[in-house]
């Protein structure tokens, strides 16, 4: 599912750089990546997805490689393709629970909204137990609860690829236990790819494999 070799990426100002010789994920693993702060895990994530660009190397996603596509390309695969739970969550404020959920729906031509998709949303926030709060715009909800919405427009397109950014970060330890269980429900019922950084390290025995990312800092 991910393949990258001869990876180099920094940003333009700050000394930090990232080198990456060789990297992999398989069709259906279930990968966590763990590593101090700033050592550039959430970097390799925007990196995957094509949020950012790197300077050299190869990166492959599905097979495409995201860094050579045009802009408009990049954003229709990686909004069909992948599902991304943003550290911040990067809900928007005017809009409701049911409407962040259905975003992914609204700004590309590469997913169908139908009824189908509604009802699929409303049953994913009953899911994670936010199903009677879809009408509160974002502003209103908890930490917690932005969290879970931010989870359930990532699994609503049922994306081949998950990548998670500290995606149970927000939880208490009974939602924490009850949306990590529906996550990995949702990657082996699609045969989907899961690549999550974590700071827990109790979450790290459910995962296939555990990268250590300071491995990569150059």
């Amino acid at each position: 599912m991910i393949s990258i070799s001869d990876l180099k990426f920094h940003y333009p100002s700050g000394e930090f750089q990232l080198s990456i010789p060789q990297f992999t994920v398989a069709n259906s693993e279930k990968v966590a990546v763990i590593g101090p702060s700033g050592s550039g895990k959430t970097t390799l994530l925007n990196l995957i997805s094509g949020i950012l660009l790197p300077e050299r190397g190869t990166m492959r996603v599905a097979e495409i490689e995201v860094h050579t596509l045009r802009d408009d390309d990049r954003r229709d695969f990686r909004i069909g393709t992948i599902g991304f739970v943003f550290q911040d969550f990067e809900l928007l404020d005017y809009l409701n629970v049911l409407d962040n959920i259905l975003h992914p729906y609204r700004i590309t031509n590469a997913l169908l909204l139908d009824g189908t998709v509604r009802d699929r949303a409303a049953q994913l926030a009953a899911k994670m137990g936010i199903g009677d709060k879809l009408k509160r715009k974002a502003n209103d909800l908890s930490q917690g609860e932005k969290q879970r919405a931010a989870i359930c427009r990532a699994l609503l397109p049922r994306p081949r690829l998950i990548l998670a950014d500290e995606a149970t970060g927000n939880l208490d330890p009974v939602n924490k236990s009850n949306i990590l269980d529906l996550l990995f429900r949702s990657v082996e019922s699609h045969d989907a790819t899961l690549l999550a950084v974590t700071h827990d390290h109790e979450l790290l025995p459910r995962f296939d494999r555990v990268v250590n990312f300071q491995d990569f800092r150059s």
